[in-house]
């Protein structure tokens, strides 16, 4: 079992930057994916970014050039900047990992962006 625990959701005015955690209860050095996710209200989840055991990053179009995913092996942690956030990132974010080939998730933590 794989616990994630987010962190870091606030409200932030339009063109502000924030920074969202995600503690692992494993070692994340062998994780092939891992990543991040959103569901703003009455829409489905969505994949925002994503990070393999080598480090490959992959971005979902709307966040390219303003968000950046990045790990720390030795924390156990996945991280997500956000910069020049806009009101349509405004939703609950997810962390995501799959490990033996089981998914799990975290309980998300909220991010509201004002204009």
């Amino acid at each position: 079992q794989v616990q994630l625990v987010e962190s870091g959701g606030d409200l932030v005015q339009a063109g502000g930057s924030l920074r969202l955690s995600c503690a692992v209860s494993r070692t994340i050095f062998s994780l092939n994916t891992m990543g991040w996710y959103r569901q703003a209200p009455g829409k489905q989840r969505e994949l925002v970014a994503g990070i393999s055991s080598d480090g490959n990053t992959d971005y979902a179009d709307s966040v390219k050039d303003r968000f950046t995913i990045s790990r720390d092996i030795a924390k156990n942690t996945v991280y997500l900047q956000m910069n020049s956030l806009k009101p349509e990132d405004t939703a609950v974010y997810y962390c995501r990992v799959v490990d033996m080939g089981r998914s799990y998730w975290g309980q998300g933590t909220r991010v509201t962006v004002s204009s």
